[in-house]
């Protein structure tokens, strides 16, 4: 298996996930409260749902470009931008929906076309406050960009849920109802 082959379907399964999320608080705030949602925080010092989504985007095609070893689109940092600038421009979950299309489609239009990277392959991970990482690409899939991605995606289903919105374990799991036993209990 390559670590594309193992990042990918998580990516993948994790976003349309958070894109539930989005879809069952639309429901569940019917009366347009839903994109006001957008701001909300876990705590003052924590960005808000919008960046959060926008992030896990962000992560999922860092993490595949870096180890397809291609470069950046501009589209990334533009992503990266909107994130960091969310607490003021939170935009409407229509936005935050189609950035999760567009980074699902971008993570399998990447993997299926990339350069599969070497699991001792060397990757240097710049960090915005100039500290660099020296990590084998396994590592960085592994023990960076997973952890990174699921940080995102956990933060938002928490602030989903601490606003009111009713989500479970089967919400965050749903995936995982492809593999049930047949004649289990549900």
């Amino acid at each position: 298996m390559t670590l594309p082959d193992f990042v990918v379907p998580t990516y993948i399964q994790m976003l349309g996930a958070l894109s539930q999320w989005l879809s069952k608080a639309e429901t569940q705030r019917a009366d347009g409260s839903v994109d006001a949602l957008l701001a909300a925080r876990l705590t003052p010092d924590m960005f808000p749902l919008a960046t959060q989504a926008r992030f896990a985007c962000r992560q999922a095609q860092e993490g595949v470009f870096r180890l397809l070893e291609q470069e950046f689109p501009p589209a990334l940092e533009t992503l990266l931008d909107e994130g960091r600038n969310a607490g003021e421009r939170p935009g409407t979950l229509a936005d935050a929906q189609a950035r999760i299309v567009e980074t699902i489609a971008v993570v399998e239009s990447a993997a299926v076309t990339g350069i599969i990277t070497e699991p001792t392959a060397s990757i240097a991970h710049a960090l915005p406050n100039g500290m660099i990482l020296d990590l084998t690409a396994e590592q960085y899939a592994r023990d960076w960009a997973l952890p990174q991605f699921y940080f995102h995606v956990v933060t938002a289903y928490s602030i989903i849920r601490a606003q009111g919105i009713d989500l479970g374990k089967a919400d965050y799991a749903s995936h995982m109802f492809a593999h049930l036993r047949q004649n289990t209990p549900s």
